[in-house]
């Protein structure tokens, strides 16, 4: 049940409890209760993060930073990192790099700005290598656990508006940033808790806020703690693809249902893979499956992630369970400095 739960909740992030219970045959209440005790002990949470059309819009930029550590001192600069608003996700993982992070920033300014000064000179930092994200052709929103029936999923999306429709991109005010850096700890904070965050009226927070979903420039995501998940190894693949073949093959590696983001990349590999998958083995038979479905697709590199310290600006342990949230905040460089 409690599957089915995040299941409904991965669906439809802010939907009301009486839809959710409505979905799973259970009352609301019981439901709230359930969502609470999960919530509480960190095995599940709902985030929001800007999606990938506000990068496609100009108004931000997304990369994947490798970096390594001198000995002895990873565990001390990922601490600072976690804290870092720019930083959306931070993992500890094998290979030839000690960690591997999203970055999220303005514009190339900002990022290089960001990578090559506050980074690089963070003391136990050796080397930071900077690979830029062109299109995002899936991302982890998107992913579900698959514990519904399609019925019961259907009856989550039957009155529900299209996450794409044909409201077109916009420029962030200063109330939408101060909205999404605000549901980026809680998805589900209701309009009146907002209100009081960003100071603004409930009805204008109301409206802010659905302009943001209905242009897609706002994703919400309910995850889960993946020891729960039967899930529990996250995989990070690098690849090469002929260039004219590229979006045939994103296409075709998006719907593996181990893939949870897909994205072109301007690098020295021009695919980035990461996926979730049930075993060390698996991983190896997830690789063998990847090269049936794409044959043009020559994996380069692969790591597996040690420890997913920061997920969508939420803090794991060890185990995989929430602890806690940094708001993310893109825009705001002064506070995306890295202190040393």
């Amino acid at each position: 049940m409690d599957q089915a739960l995040v299941h409904a909740l991965q669906v439809a992030p802010r939907a009301s409890w009486a839809r959710i219970g409505a979905a799973l045959g259970l009352d609301p209440v019981t439901v709230a209760r359930r969502w609470q005790r999960l919530a509480e002990v960190g095995a599940a949470w709902i985030s929001c993060h800007p999606a990938p059309a506000l990068a496609e819009s100009g108004q931000g930029c997304l990369a994947f930073v490798e970096v390594d550590c001198a000995p002895g001192r990873l565990p001390e600069v990922a601490r600072v990192l976690t804290a870092v608003p720019y930083v959306a996700a931070l993992s500890q993982v094998s290979g030839d790099r000690d960690l591997l992070l999203n970055v999220m920033a303005r514009d190339l300014a900002s990022l290089t700005r960001w990578t090559t000064g506050n980074l690089a000179a963070l003391e136990g930092v050796r080397a930071v290598r900077t690979h830029l994200a062109a299109r995002v052709h899936t991302e982890a929103s998107r992913w579900r656990l698959r514990a519904l029936s399609r019925e019961r999923v259907a009856l989550l999306t039957s009155d529900e508006p299209h996450r794409r429709t044909a409201a077109p991109a916009f420029p962030l005010t200063a109330l939408d940033q101060r909205l999404i850096t605000a549901l980026s700890v809680n998805g589900r904070a209701t309009y009146r808790a907002l209100a009081a965050l960003c100071d603004a009226s409930p009805d204008t927070v109301r409206r802010h806020v659905q302009r943001l979903f209905a242009s897609d420039l706002l994703h919400a995501r309910c995850e889960v703690a993946r020891p729960l998940s039967d899930w529990p190894v996250g995989v990070t693949l690098w690849g090469q693809v002929p260039a004219a073949r590229l979006d045939e093959v994103a296409q075709r590696v998006t719907g593996m249902r181990e893939v949870r983001l897909c994205a072109g990349v301007i690098s020295r590999h021009n695919l980035h893979l990461v996926a979730w998958v049930r075993s060390l083995d698996d991983a190896q038979r997830f690789e063998t499956r990847l090269a049936e479905r794409a044959p043009d697709l020559t994996v380069t590199d692969r790591a597996v992630a040690l420890w997913p310290i920061k997920l969508s600006g939420h803090l794991l342990d060890e185990d995989g369970y929430r602890t806690g949230a940094t708001p993310l905040a893109l825009w705001e460089e002064k506070t995306g400095s890295t202190p040393t």
